[in-house]
């Protein structure tokens, strides 16, 4: 039985754009682009018609711009995905950013290379697989939701606070004392740190490192708009910056970073390390590199994201004796980075996104607690 094509509008204001965009879709044999718009207000005129599965989505649009016809997508409740065609520029990174944390699924840098089959074939190499995850993660959650459960099998609870909270009493029963989170996102993450990280007191006591696999400037920009909305110092991180407790570093886009502890100071190392999972900055190397550190006193979490990474600085750090903390399925944007630890066995507590900043915080606490 075969599939119905991914249905897909194509939305920018410049004419060559939307050429190449439509021309690079049209060669895909389960894609299907129903239409172009030039602006928002064409394109929420389409939508309606049309009903999309998802469009690719310029910013910078006359009359209804990108952000513009988000907030309008949202307030009608509209069901489409979306992916930015973004500016690699700083006011692009900007506006990325904001897009990302009103829903949009994901993001492709518009690449601006002089020769136009280059960029095509960027283009090509990276909004494809994105357009294919948004259509297999919207799939999946249908089919879950429509299959009834086999009658000699119970359906899996969903987790309660009740259950939340009797999970964390057992593992603050751990010798080890929470001393630093390391966390690891993807794909749905801005959206996701913005409503989990302004939940966190502002007496939380420890320092929180975050890998979120973004390119150079957007990282910036997630972290500037971070801080005006938490309780916390969010920045940037950057070579030699202190990690201080109640302070949230994000790792820099096209960079590796990692965290140094020595007698005198705990500090932060960036560097041009290769890419690991394909990915720099990379959640691995910084997992390794906090198991390094501070042996089995870290709380790690993996959240929302594609593909694998973490995967194996969860194992390590689990070895020495740390707290892992797993997304629940439900609630990820993309069921891919914490889906190995979950089923590995390796995580402690799975927590719906909601949960995941007072189970951090209850963590962090009890841990100090119990070991004064």
């Amino acid at each position: 039985m075969t599939q119905d094509p991914i249905r897909i509008l194509v939305v920018d204001d410049t004419v060559t754009y939307r050429k190449i965009v439509t021309d690079i879709l049209k060669d895909v044999d389960d894609f299907e682009v129903i239409g172009a718009a030039a602006n928002g207000k064409i394109a929420l005129q389409k939508i309606q018609q049309f009903k999309p599965d998802i469009i690719t989505l310029d910013l910078e649009m006359p009359e209804l711009d990108g952000i513009g016809l988000l907030k309008e997508i949202k307030k009608q409740n509209i069901q489409v995905g979306t992916i930015m065609l973004s500016a690699f520029t700083t006011k692009g990174a900007e506006s990325t950013v904001a897009a990302l944390e009103l829903g949009a699924f994901d993001f492709v840098v518009k690449p601006n290379d002089l020769d136009i089959e280059a960029n095509k074939q960027s283009l090509r190499t990276h909004l494809i697989p994105k357009i294919r995850i948004y259509a297999r993660t919207i799939n999946i959650k249908r089919q879950a939701s429509q299959k009834p459960a086999p009658a000699s099998v119970s359906k899996p609870k969903k987790l309660t606070d009740e259950v939340i909270r009797r999970m964390t009493d057992v593992i603050t029963g751990v010798k080890n004392r929470p001393e630093i989170v390391v966390l690891g996102i993807s794909t749905g993450g801005p959206q996701s740190l913005t409503k989990m990280l302004p939940e966190l007191p502002a007496d939380f006591p420890l320092p929180i490192l975050i890998v979120q696999h973004m390119p150079p400037m957007f990282t910036a920009s997630l972290a500037q708009d971070l801080n005006k909305k938490c309780n916390l110092t969010v920045s940037e991180g950057f070579q030699g910056q202190q990690v201080l407790p109640g302070h949230i570093i994000i790792a820099p886009g096209g960079k590796q970073m990692k965290v140094q502890k020595t007698l005198a100071q705990t500090t932060i190392v960036v560097n041009d390390d290769p890419p690991e999972n394909n990915c720099r900055p990379a959640v691995d190397y910084l997992f390794r590199s906090a198991a390094h550190s501070y042996g089995g006193n870290v709380i790690g979490v993996i959240m929302t994201g594609m593909g694998y990474d973490g995967k194996l600085g969860c194992k390590l750090l689990k070895r020495r004796g740390a707290i892992i903390v797993a997304q629940n399925e439900e609630t990820c944007v993309v069921y891919g980075m914490p889906k190995q630890p979950i089923e590995e066995g390796i995580a402690d507590v799975i927590a719906p996104l909601d949960k995941i900043a007072n189970t951090i915080n209850q963590l962090s606490r009890s841990g100090v607690a119990l070991c004064r």
